[in-house]
């Protein structure tokens, strides 16, 4: 009788420190099929800008610090004009006293408290931007005319139910 030992192979004859990891299943190509069709499906397109809501009419709620310095974005130059989004208009409904060439120092106090009314309306809450009702687009000085609107209820219209400023077009009102 001889006596044959057998030989090893394949994973047997691998010592035992050496162990492969076991297959991966058979579903991996299936895995990375999906994960292929995830990353490369179409993202759909945002609307036409035509199909979005015109900037004017738009609610907005933006912080409108008072304007300093030569740069301005968005801010309240006094109780009349503001800078929006680079834009400088001017409240269509209303004049205040002014800050800057006021005719006394009772104009120039309340046109102060005009500003920061202005600016605390401003902050308070989304607005809307709406045309001049008047028809102008543009003063006198290159600013766009237009109305400040909240909830249907005029911000300028606001300040003059308040005393700190008048309605525009009536007869002026002196400050000093």
């Amino acid at each position: 009788m001889t006596s044959t030992t057998p030989v090893r192979r394949g994973r047997e004859a691998a010592p035992s420190t050496l162990r492969r990891s076991p297959r991966l299943p058979r579903v991996w190509p299936l895995l990375v099929f999906a994960l292929a069709a995830a990353v490369l499906a179409p993202v759909p397109a945002p609307p036409p800008l035509a199909a979005q809501a015109p900037r004017a009419a738009e609610p907005a709620a933006t912080l409108f610090p008072a304007c300093a310095g030569g740069s301005r974005v968005t801010c309240v130059v006094d109780g009349d004009t503001i800078w929006y989004r680079g834009e400088k208009i001017r409240i269509a409904d209303l004049d205040t006293p002014e800050v800057f060439s006021p005719g006394c120092a009772n104009e120039e106090a309340m046109g102060r408290r005009a500003t920061i009314r202005l600016q605390t309306l401003l902050n308070a809450g989304p607005f809307s931007l709406e045309p001049n009702p008047e028809g102008r687009a543009e003063d006198n000085y290159g600013r766009s005319l237009k109305l400040v609107t909240r909830g249907g209820e005029s911000l300028g219209a606001v300040l003059v139910d308040e005393g700190l400023a008048e309605e525009w077009g009536g007869p002026r009102k002196r400050w000093c």
